[in-house]
C-alpha cells in the first residue's frame, strides 16, 4: 500500500479494524455452535432433562433434532474446507 493510498483510507481504519473483529468472533462462534464435543454434551443434557420429567419427549425430540441438524452442519461445513 503506497503511502497515499495509506493516507486515504486512514479514516477507514476503525472499519477495518471492527469488520475484522466481527469476522473473528463470528469464527469462534459457528466454532462452538457445530463442536461435536459440546453438541453431544448438549445431547446428554437433553436426555437428562427428559429422564427428569423437565422437559416432555416431544420437546426433547425436537431439541435432539436441532442438535442432529447443527452435527450435519458442521461436518459438512469441516468437509467444504477441507477439500
Amino acid at each position: 500500500m503506497g503511502l497515499f493510498t495509506g493516507l486515504v483510507t486512514l479514516p477507514l481504519a476503525p472499519v477495518r479494524g471492527v469488520a475484522w473483529l466481527a469476522g473473528v468472533l463470528t469464527e469462534q462462534a459457528e466454532a462452538q455452535l457445530y463442536d461435536p464435543a459440546r453438541i453431544a454434551a448438549e445431547m446428554e443434557q437433553v436426555a437428562d432433562d427428559a429422564a427428569a420429567g423437565r422437559i416432555t419427549e416431544e420437546e426433547a425430540a425436537a431439541r435432539e433434532e436441532d442438535l442432529i441438524g447443527r452435527l450435519n452442519e458442521g461436518r459438512a461445513r469441516r468437509e467444504q474446507a477441507g477439500g
